[in-house]
């Protein structure tokens, strides 16, 4: 049986550059490094299933996209001990109406009306629309680039006809933040953690386009917090690997507008202008590393 350090599932053709990254990273520390993608999966599972292959580690950033890698994720649930993401806590954290009921518990988030399904409940009743100010964001609990959701919406119909575009899932109302500006840049973070390293970086919610936070201006502006609150959200949702929208508003309370993103697009700034700062991408694959590191055991090949 030929026994790899990581086995990767991944099935986005713009993941390559991070996948090449974190080979190079792989090799570069002796481990050894499984893909399993859509030309290899059948073939790949035959062999897991024959026990002529095996991992110690797996990352799946597949199956929430493509059901055929569901198999690959239940075995390495059954038989491998540790997962950058185990399944069962990213499905948790995938939903975002739940995600907000764990995390709104202790922590700042915007004012939030959730709703249920279309298919659950077609009329609602009642709802004070006004509690969440002059406008509010409509959200789908499932999905992730912004798909279904509706900024600065208004009218109640908006939010009727929102809720059967996705019918099975709920929805978030919550209310339109307008971040405050810090020098020359409005104050909302996208912050990516990282197996305990945290990544605060100013993000354009419009251009979508990454800033390190530097060590200065953190200290000037008194950011600490995205360092602590990232922190907070990673021991509530158990990932490894994930990012965080945070805003500051005018009154200085630091919110968290969209809990927690998995799987993050990796995409490297280098080659796309919405990408990932690419240290920040080479540091991720050196802390998955020391991951791999921590759990790997002497191989019996």
């Amino acid at each position: 049986m030929r026994n790899y350090d990581l086995c990767l599932a991944w099935n986005w053709e713009y993941d390559v550059d991070f996948v090449k990254l974190l080979n190079l990273a792989c090799q570069s520390h002796g481990l050894s490094l499984l893909q399993i993608t859509r030309d290899n999966l059948l073939d790949m599972m035959q062999s897991i299933t024959n026990d002529e292959i095996a991992f110690q580690v797996f990352f799946d950033r597949a199956s929430d996209a493509d059901a055929r890698f569901i198999p690959v994720v239940q075995w390495a649930c059954d038989h491998v001990v540790h997962h950058i993401n185990f399944h069962k806590l990213a499905c948790q954290a995938w939903d975002k109406v739940a995600m907000h009921q764990v995390i709104s518990v202790s922590m700042d988030t915007p004012l939030t009306i959730t709703l249920p399904s279309y298919d659950e409940q077609p009329l609602l009743p009642e709802i004070d629309l006004s509690t969440l100010g002059e406008s509010f964001t409509i959200k789908p609990a499932y999905g992730g680039g912004g798909v279904g959701v509706i900024n600065e919406a208004t009218t109640l119909s908006q939010v009727l006809v929102a809720r059967q575009e996705f019918p099975t899932q709920r929805y978030l109302l919550q209310a339109y933040i307008i971040p405050a500006r810090l020098g020359s840049r409005m104050a909302w973070f996208r912050v990516i953690y990282c197996a305990g390293m945290v990544y605060p970086c100013w993000w354009d919610n419009y251009t979508h386009i990454y800033t390190h936070v530097t060590s200065s201006e953190e200290t000037c502006y008194n950011l600490g917090s995205l360092r602590s609150i990232t922190t907070s959200i990673a021991n509530l949702c158990g990932l490894t690997l994930f990012s965080t929208e945070i805003a500051i508003t005018s009154d200085g309370r630091f919110l968290i507008v969209d809990y927690v993103n998995d799987p993050i697009d990796l995409r490297l700034q280098s080659k796309t202008f919405d990408g990932v700062p690419d240290d920040i991408a080479e540091d991720i694959t050196e802390r998955l590393v020391e991951v791999i590191l921590t759990n790997r055991t002497p191989s019996r090949d």
